[in-house]
């Protein structure tokens, strides 16, 4: 399951996680958005035991959209030990987005 995330929450939720951490940057205005939130839902439900998921509404949470730079959405970040290994940007299908947690977050 997903875990939503803030500006308050986000340290300890992402950056102190013992596990590596996949977070989907997103809007509830954003069509892209939605429609990988199914497969961002499914992975969370799928990999739970070695990866974490995080939500961001970027609308609630504008000092960490800063922060990390993000300028279009869907941006999916991947964070390990505290520290961000890569991002991919866009509505990209379950199978991408597999690929890039397997080079970030394994």
């Amino acid at each position: 399951m997903e875990k939503n995330v803030n500006d308050q929450s986000f340290k300890k939720e992402v950056l102190e996680s013992n596990l590596p951490v996949m977070v989907d940057f997103w809007a509830p205005w954003c069509l892209p958005c939605l429609m990988i939130s199914g497969t961002v839902s499914k992975i969370a439900s799928e990999q739970k035991e070695k990866l974490k998921v995080c939500k961001v509404n970027v609308d609630e949470a504008p000092d960490l959209s800063q922060k990390y730079g993000i300028s279009s959405i869907p941006a999916i970040l991947f964070f390990k030990n505290g520290r961000e290994t890569g991002r991919v940007i866009g509505g990209l299908p379950k199978q991408e987005l597999e690929k890039a947690i397997q080079k970030y977050a394994a």
